[in-house]
């Protein structure tokens, strides 16, 4: 006994075969193709209108994130300084320093990582350089101060060194 082979339609139709269109159809899509393009928009809202239907309703895109839209460069603005305002991680960066006083910057760079002393004379030596990473505000104040006392600038943030 053989298997039986499937034919395969030439067109796929999720919604299977349709029943042919009336002439009613046929002749108001005529007349609607007809139209300008200003009311074919006036379309749709007349028939929600006329058969006492709502209107659907937007999909809400709470809970994703879109990345950086276009548009209010005054709302743009407000919602850069809030999401800097709610910065609560701070990287502490060694921007540079006098080289009188290297010795010194060294020592105080030992006394808050676990860097020995040839570690920490190459990341001094490197300059600029992220010397510890995520830091609350306080922490990052207290060390920042320290370095300052050593003759060096300092800074907080991600790339861009601004002394407290």
């Amino acid at each position: 006994m053989g298997a039986k082979k499937y034919k395969y339609p030439e067109v796929y139709d999720p919604y299977g075969p349709m029943s042919p269109l009336s002439e009613k159809v046929v002749d108001i899509a005529d007349r609607i193709a007809a139209l300008p393009p200003e009311e074919i928009k006036q379309i749709a809202p007349a028939l929600l209108l006329r058969l006492n239907q709502s209107p659907p309703q937007a999909i809400s895109g709470q809970g994703f994130s879109f990345g950086p839209q276009g548009g209010g460069g005054a709302a743009g603005a407000a919602k850069a300084e809030e999401k800097k305002a709610e910065k609560t991680v701070f990287d502490v960066k060694l921007e540079k320093f006098d080289a009188a006083a290297k010795i010194k910057i060294i020592k105080e760079i030992r006394t808050f990582t676990d860097l020995g002393l040839k570690e920490a004379k190459e990341l001094v030596e490197k300059a600029p350089v992220v010397l510890k990473q995520s830091l609350t505000k306080e922490e990052a104040e207290a060390i920042i101060e320290k370095i300052k006392h050593g003759q060096a600038l300092a800074g907080v943030g991600n790339g861009s060194a601004v002394s407290l």
